[in-house]
């Protein structure tokens, strides 16, 4: 901080000269006590300098209205938004969220160095927080392709952008247990520079858990149970409450939250669509959920600011209180979290439920590399056949609203010359990972369960963590469709039922986010979902982003990859075949 900037601050704290804006008649949320306080709030140069009684240049009247710190999202992939940073900032403005903790691991996983400085670049220069954890794992693994590698050595030199703050999730867990040593590299440049590291411990063992705390890996956001929770807690971690699109954790989780550890705990997102972080909410959402389980409000908003705050060591953010950034939220009461307006660095973003600012910058044009990402040889119809030795097949069996998948054994039906036939009745699809980086040419072949396709197929780029294109259908020739669609649009989401693309929306942006406005995506994705009805998908899940963690093999039990069914317990590939 300049001397200047102190002495300023220093004038107003004190009444020696009158505030930029003043908040009166507003009942202030100690975070820090959990409680209620009163009194005028003196901001300066986008700092709260004091609270009491001031004077200032420009006074707002609160009317009665709750002061809240604005809220944090302390862990989020914005690329599963499937739009811009800076419109993904305007939504989530509207929400009451002001500053989130970012993992850039999808677009690494595609264009590697140059996605991570994209997303450094297109987050610059607007009115909102924008901090990033490095990924700490591309590909997740070596039993998939994914379009980059990156080194310790590769990530090294972003620790030096003010904003990155540390190493992002380490799903990479043998890697950590067996000490490999560009793991090891990456954590300790981390610590070394005194740098934060995420963990990702999804059905890790306790005895695991004491490995990653003693490694210097401090949170996660992978528990699904509140025992789970617990033992988090026990080792030291901050525990990450997770309620996503797919990952909704919330009601599990949150009775193992009480007074004496709700200090080590916040809230993130993860992944969510666009089109849920339209009507549904950011971290506003999960507050609510939270204080619907039982949770005090002042609770669960101390966990959606302040805590998210000390966890990265954001030491300016997160509470109403002198020599923290002025970035709140009025509420109407403390038990809907309804948000009236948001105030970022001391200026109002949004009033009456509308943004009343210009949300926009100007970043240079996006390479080549990844507006054009999709790369695979043309497929043959033959390409989606499963050859079977046998009557029974390992399934990969959904979970509504998880990303773990149970692993079946089921009898499946069979072709004469041996190959697998969906079956709608048995809700039994097929399952296609094709390599879209390198023209490798690996296509995944595999068996899924839960979708409850009557017929067509989905296809779509967003397949973490390599992101390869993903494809679930009836039949061979609606995928077919789908695969082409996919790469005539250089990256995307598709819906085909009987030769026929019915919905569809175009990200080339990586074949991850769109450059359109989020309202334009938002009816694409309202258009997908009405598409997906048609084709008899439950409702009571997403589809698209379930699907798009089939592939994903660090989160249990069985996944597909581009080189197979993967058995994430084992930590190997398996047949499709169930042999005696």
């Amino acid at each position: 901080m300049e001397r200047n900037q102190i002495t300023r601050r220093i004038s107003v704290a004190s009444g020696k000269e009158p505030a930029d804006t003043v908040i009166k008649n507003g009942k202030i949320i100690d975070v820090f006590n959990g409680e209620i306080i009163e009194g005028d709030i003196a901001i300066v140069d986008g700092y709260i300098a004091g609270i009491g009684d001031y004077c200032g240049k420009n006074i707002i009247d609160a009317k009665g209205s709750y002061i809240s710190p604005a809220f944090i999202d302390g862990h989020v992939h914005i690329e599963s938004s499937t739009v811009t940073a800076k419109e993904f900032a305007k939504v989530l403005l509207l929400h009451g969220v002001t500053t989130v903790i970012c993992d850039p691991h999808e677009i690494a996983n595609v264009s590697g160095v140059s996605g991570i400085q994209y997303m450094l670049d297109s987050t610059e220069n607007l009115p909102f927080g924008f901090y990033f954890m490095l990924p700490s794992c591309v590909p997740a693994t070596a039993f998939e392709h994914s379009g980059a590698i990156l080194t310790a050595e590769d990530l090294k030199p972003f620790y030096n952008h003010p904003r990155v703050l540390g190493l992002a999730e380490v799903m990479n867990s043998p890697a950590v247990v067996n000490m490999d040593h560009d793991m090891l590299k990456k954590i300790s440049d981390a610590t070394d520079l005194g740098k934060k590291v995420d963990g990702h411990a999804a059905g890790l063992k306790t005895s695991d858990l004491n490995v990653y705390m003693s490694a210097g890996i401090r949170t996660d956001h992978e528990s699904t149970t509140a025992d789970e929770a617990k033992v988090r807690l026990r080792r030291g971690m901050y525990l990450m409450i997770r309620e996503g699109t797919v990952a909704k954790d919330l009601h599990q989780l949150i009775p193992a939250v009480n007074e004496r550890n709700a200090r080590r705990c916040l809230f993130v997102t993860d992944d969510k669509h666009l089109d849920d972080l339209v009507h549904e909410g950011s971290i506003d959402h999960n507050v609510r959920l939270a204080i619907a389980a039982g949770l005090s409000p002042l609770t669960a908003i101390q966990m959606a600011s302040i805590n998210a705050a000390e966890c990265f060591g954001l030491t300016d953010k997160g509470a109403i209180a002198p020599g923290y950034k002025a970035d709140f939220i009025f509420l109407d009461n403390l038990e809907t979290i309804k948000i009236t307006e948001v105030y970022k660095d001391g200026l109002a973003v949004v009033k009456d439920g509308l943004l009343c600012i210009e949300v926009n910058n100007n970043i240079p044009s996006i390479s080549e590399a990844i507006k054009k990402s999709v790369h695979f040889a043309d497929l043959t119809e033959s390409k989606f056949d499963i050859p079977l030795k046998g009557s029974k097949a390992n399934i990969i069996e959904i979970i509504p609203n998880s990303l773990v998948t149970n692993h079946r054994i089921e009898q499946v039906e069979t072709s004469d010359d041996g190959f697998f036939q969906a079956s709608v009745r048995n809700d039994q699809l097929k399952l296609a990972v094709i390599e879209r980086h390198h023209m490798t040419g690996f296509i995944g072949l595999g068996i899924v369960k839960g979708l409850g396709l009557k017929s067509g197929a989905l296809a779509t780029t967003i397949a973490h963590d390599s992101h390869n294109l993903i494809i679930a259908g009836t039949n061979n020739s609606d995928m077919i469709v789908a695969a082409k669609t996919i790469k005539n649009m250089q990256g995307g989401m598709v819906v085909v039922n009987q030769g026929e693309v019915i919905a569809s929306l175009e990200l080339s942006i990586a074949g991850l986010m769109s450059d359109r406005p989020y309202m334009e995506v938002y009816k694409k994705l309202n258009e997908i979902n009405a598409a997906l009805s048609k084709l008899g998908a439950h409702g009571h899940f997403n589809p698209f982003l379930t699907l798009s963690f089939l592939s994903l093999p660090v989160i249990p039990e069985l996944k597909l990859t581009d080189q197979g069914l993967f058995q994430v317990s084992a930590f190997k590939h398996i047949s499709n075949d169930v042999f005696k």
